[in-house]
């Protein structure tokens, strides 16, 4: 009986240690950025315009941010220090979390996308699918706008306005835009590796790409990703509005999430402040991305 109970004891010991151990990973991992500090320098590229537009843009960039409701936590803005001394308005980019990623594990993908001229809006939802996190988060920015003790008095531009996503958040692009109030606000999207359009309805996070009235960059990784290559096909065919598609190969699910920011900053520089260096990575008599080697199953149908 007295060994059996040593072997308990001991047991029970291991147990905990795995417990701690465990717990620590977790807290380690919750730590962890989702997107390296360093991309915009190691992330390879196959195109000047591709390259270009991947390092940092010529604005310093600041924070600010505002209690959100519930799991959302918070109201996150990236935006570039110039906004607080000059008299210009800002275009802006609202992003869609990826499932159980919230936006404080961005912060180097919108200082990246800030630094070129945008107000960056994120939240810290769990869960983003139906588009009702990223609504509330640009709704708040617009009142933002309307408040004269705001930073973001009067500087946003509401004539361009664009939205991202991946993963679950890639799909939450589709809803925000279709499905929600401020929806027709958008001019513009990325959806970054959004699940796959028959999973996604099996599992409840339903969206209609025949919706989207506005032009739409695609982009995903053609293994070990959440939607198959045929998946993208059939995505980009089903959005009655222009779309960009475009899969990296040696890419994951996972790095889809910055792997190719060079081209959708390139994508927002063009739709969102008309850089028309940008467009010719996906517009003109050879659009670079066509041409990157980085990159298969490219198809440009914009109007």
């Amino acid at each position: 009986m007295g060994l059996v109970l040593k072997i308990l004891k001991i047991v029970g010991i291991i147990l905990l240690i795995l417990v701690v151990l465990i717990a620590a990973l977790l807290i380690c991992l919750s730590m962890k950025p989702f997107v390296p500090d360093n991309y915009t320098k190691t992330v390879g590229t196959g195109g000047e315009i591709e390259a270009k537009y991947l390092t940092m843009g010529a604005h310093e960039v600041k924070y600010a941010e505002a209690e959100a409701p519930g799991d959302w936590k918070k109201f996150e803005a990236f935006y570039p220090a110039d906004l607080e001394t000059e008299a210009n308005t800002y275009p802006v980019v609202v992003f869609a979390n990826g499932t159980g990623v919230a936006a404080s594990k961005y912060k180097a993908l919108f200082r990246h996308l800030a630094s070129w001229g945008f107000i960056v809006l994120g939240n810290e939802d769990p869960s983003t699918c139906t588009g009702a996190s990223a609504e509330a988060t640009l709704a708040w920015l617009l009142e933002q706008n309307d408040d004269p003790d705001s930073v973001f008095y009067q500087k946003v531009d509401t004539e361009h306005i664009g939205i991202s996503g991946h993963s679950q958040g890639g799909v939450a692009v589709f809803n925000a835009v279709s499905e929600q109030p401020h929806g027709g606000l958008y001019t513009c999207a990325v959806s970054l590796s959004p699940t796959e359009w028959a999973l996604a309805m099996a599992i409840g996070l339903d969206y209609d790409p025949g919706k989207m009235t506005i032009p739409t960059l695609i982009l995903a990784a053609p293994e070990n990703d959440v939607i198959t290559p045929d998946g993208v096909k059939g995505l980009a065919d089903a959005i009655p509005a222009g779309t960009v598609r475009a899969l990296r190969p040696g890419m994951d699910h996972g790095r889809m999430l910055y792997s190719a920011d060079g081209y959708v900053t390139a994508w927002f520089m063009w739709q969102l402040q008309g850089d028309q260096n940008a467009a010719k990575a996906f517009v003109g008599e050879s659009p670079e991305i066509l041409n990157n080697p980085m990159y298969q199953d490219v198809a440009v149908d914009l109007e």
